[in-house]
Parts: structure tokens; C-alpha cells; sequence
């Protein structure tokens, strides 16, 4: 009987550890940073190799994602100074009920996670808790680094 339970106890502690190797495998790689994570005011940024260059002024364009409730618009509209954000101004189209406490939560952090940061450094990720929104704000981002390219 004391075999069985210390060979169990091995099988427990064996799964356990490789529960916790599979999770290690899942953090952040060398060569990617994060402004932080989700929360209330937390949002992540990817820094990439980028170093084009873009005209200042000040740019908007549209950006869609696909949330449980459908198809969800946002604009982006942000202001540039040598390659970086000096102002930042998301508004999205309130048609889900449900994505709409998730959209307000983005665009009140979004600020936080943007202005002051080089343009060539974003990639956004999680905001406030709002991850699909992301996926809009960095489709209408592509479309602004597309017009400011110098």
C-alpha cells in the first residue's frame, strides 16, 4: 500500500511540474516587451524592428474586428511628431450591448498605452480588459503607417 501511494504521489508531482513547464512556454520571448498586462488600466504593446519613418500630423483611419455579437467598427484618430504619438482618440460604434463595456474600457486606456510611444513600436494587445478591440485599432494603425509614410 505505501509503494502505491508514493508511486501516485510521483504521478501528481510529475503532472503538476509539467503543467507548470507548459505554462513557462507560454511567456514573453527576448525581443518583445510589454507595457503591461490586462486590467483596468493595462495594455500591452510588441515592440517590432521598424524603423521607417512618417510625416507628422495628424491621421485617422477605420478599423473593424469580429466580437461574439458580429462585425464592430472603431476609428482611430492620432496625432504624430517625429514618429511619435503625441495624441490619441479611439471612438467605436456602440451596436453590441455586450461589446460595448469592452470598447468603452479600450478607449478609456488606450491613451495610457500609446501616447509618448513610437509609432514603429505598437502593436497593441490587450486594453483595460478589451482584447478585440486590438485587432480594429491595429488594422486602422496599419492604415495610418500606409498614409504617414514619408
Amino acid at each position: 500500500m505505501t509503494h502505491l501511494l508514493r508511486t501516485k504521489t510521483a504521478l501528481a508531482t510529475f503532472a503538476g511540474l509539467s503543467v507548470v513547464g507548459t505554462l513557462a512556454g507560454c511567456t514573453a520571448t527576448a525581443g518583445s516587451s510589454s507595457a503591461g498586462a490586462s486590467g483596468a488600466s493595462g495594455g500591452g504593446t510588441t515592440t517590432t524592428s521598424s524603423n521607417a519613418s512618417y510625416k507628422d500630423g495628424t491621421y485617422t483611419a477605420p478599423g473593424t474586428y469580429v466580437s461574439p455579437g458580429g462585425e464592430e467598427h472603431i476609428s482611430v484618430t492620432l496625432t504624430l511628431a517625429r514618429n511619435v504619438i503625441t495624441a490619441m482618440k479611439v471612438i467605436t460604434v456602440k451596436a453590441d450591448p455586450t461589446a460595448t463595456g469592452y470598447e468603452q474600457m479600450f478607449e478609456a486606456g488606450i491613451s495610457g498605452v500609446t501616447v509618448g510611444k513610437n509609432i514603429n513600436s505598437l502593436n497593441i494587445g490587450v486594453v483595460a480588459g478589451s482584447s478585440l478591440t486590438s485587432m480594429g485599432f491595429n488594422k486602422a494603425l496599419a492604415t495610418i503607417k500606409a498614409d504617414a509614410k514619408s
